[in-house]
Formats: C-alpha cells, sequence, structure tokens
C-alpha cells in the first residue's frame, strides 16, 4: 500500500485554506464547532445511504473514504510485470502444455481477481471468440460491482448538502421561536443554524466526491489492466507466439514502459 500524495496535498491544502480563513477573520475558533451540527449532517446523509443502497456496498463506500489517501494499484509497472506473466506462461505452454502451466502457476481459491478467472478459463480450453466473450462479461461483472461504491459515495455527496441544509431550518426554526421579539439573537442563532449547511458542503466537497472520482480513476484503470490481459490470454490459448503476444499487449501501454525480453 502506497500514500499518494497528491491526494494528501490536496487534502492538506483545502482544510487548509479553510482553517486559514477562519484564523485570519476570527478569534472565536470554537464557534465554528457544533457536535449536534457536525451530527445532523454525517447522520442524515448516512442514513439516506442505507435507505438507498444495500447494506454491504455503503459498509464498503466507507472503506473506499479510507482509501482516498491510497494510490491506485494500477501502474504502468503493474502492466508491465502482466506482460512478462503472459510471456512466461506462453513460453510454458508451447514447450510443455497447459497441464504443465497448471502444474507451474499456483492460483489460490481465495484469489478472485480477473487473471485468476482467465486462468481457470485458459485451463478448461476456452479458445477464440467463447474465450474473448467469457472475459469480457468477467471484466464488466467486476467493474459494476466495483463500482456500485462509486454511485454510494456519490449518492452520500449530494445529499451532505442537503441534510446541511435541514440543519440550517431547523436552527432557523429554534431560533425564531426562542427569541421573544429580542432582535439581537438572530446574528448568533443565525451563525450556529448556518454551520450545518458549511459541514454538509466541506463533507461533499473534501471528502465524498473526491472518494468518488478516487473509485471511478481506480475501476477505470482495473479495467483497462483487463482488457489487456483479455488480449494477452486470448492470443494465448489461441497458441500465438511469445513474440505475438508481446507486440499486442505492447499496443496497449505507453512507449516507455513496454515490455521487452531483451530488457
Amino acid at each position: 500500500m502506497h500514500i499518494s500524495f497528491s491526494a494528501l496535498i490536496g487534502f492538506i491544502l483545502g482544510l487548509g485554506l479553510f482553517s486559514l480563513a477562519v484564523f485570519f477573520n476570527t478569534d472565536n475558533y470554537l464557534m465554528f464547532f457544533s457536535l449536534s451540527s457536525l451530527a445532523m449532517v454525517i447522520g442524515g446523509t448516512v442514513a439516506s445511504a442505507m435507505i438507498s443502497f444495500e447494506g454491504r456496498n455503503v459498509l464498503l463506500s466507507f472503506k473506499e473514504i479510507g482509501a482516498t489517501m491510497v494510490s491506485a494499484k494500477v501502474n504502468p509497472k503493474v502492466l508491465y510485470e502482466d506482460v512478462g506473466v503472459l510471456i512466461d506462461w506462453s513460453l510454458i505452454v508451447r514447450q510443455k502444455g497447459l497441464v504443465a502451466l497448471e502444474q507451474r502457476v499456483d492460483m489460490t481459491n481465495e484469489d478472485k481477481s480477473f487473471l485468476t478467472q482467465s486462468f481457470v478459463y485458459l485451463l478448461s480450453g476456452y479458445k477464440g471468440s467463447k474465450l474473448r466473450l467469457l472475459l469480457a462479461h468477467s471484466k464488466e461483472s467486476i467493474y459494476e460491482q466495483k463500482m456500485a461504491q462509486a454511485k454510494v459515495l456519490n449518492t452520500m455527496a449530494a445529499s451532505a448538502p442537503a441534510f446541511g441544509m435541514v440543519g440550517t431550518l431547523v436552527g432557523l426554526i429554534i431560533m425564531l421561536n426562542s427569541m421573544d421579539g429580542d432582535p439581537s439573537k438572530i446574528g448568533g442563532g443565525l451563525a450556529v443554524a448556518l454551520l450545518t449547511t458549511l459541514y454538509g458542503v466541506l463533507l461533499a466537497q473534501l471528502v465524498l466526491k473526491p472518494a468518488a472520482r478516487k473509485v471511478e480513476q481506480k475501476q477505470d484503470l482495473e479495467a483497462f489492466r483487463n482488457q489487456v490481459l483479455t488480449e494477452g490470454i486470448v492470443l494465448l490459448a489461441d497458441g500465438a507466439s511469445p513474440s505475438v503476444i508481446e507486440d499486442s499487449m505492447n499496443a496497449y501501454l505507453e512507449p516507455n514502459h513496454q515490455f521487452s525480453r531483451a530488457g
């Protein structure tokens, strides 16, 4: 697991600018803290998500919030290694057949990755368009399952400012009801009432929306990786030479990160 320094810097920058705005314009920092307002926003946002989606996906979305600061697993180095793996597999198959490949490669039952599923299809003897269709369905299924968390986070990002406004309306009603004809109470009461809107906007813009975008980015990269693997697996099943597999998979990669057996 590697920390994404760009995400960390962005979060610190966003929170820091808000903190500086408060620091330079008031000495009463505590007026920006209200436990009840925070509970209203977070509680309402989570409640909306729980009503809209399966509880499992909501819980997984919380995990993705924590993973916002983690770099994506798919990068040029990983793709380079994937090409190398497929080249090694093709050499084994050409020399000793699929049985030897099954004996040499250790795929655990707990591993539910696309590569593992591809390996199972390969050993089952699928080839050509049938194998490509199976891999396409597998790739799409994985993508849709993972994108469910992005949908949850986007819904929560839309709900947070709305519940912030609900909290503001509640605060305004309480303030107006307790004024007792004293206009001097409007300022302080209005400030407290607006805190929920502030919390809702900050939660949406600094936490939930970035987390949703990060999930989408990670899954787009994973889908691209699976497309590269699909190309290699299909060629391998059809008996293509290692050089053909290498060239076909390299066509998807950046010029500076293409695999070379000589390298």
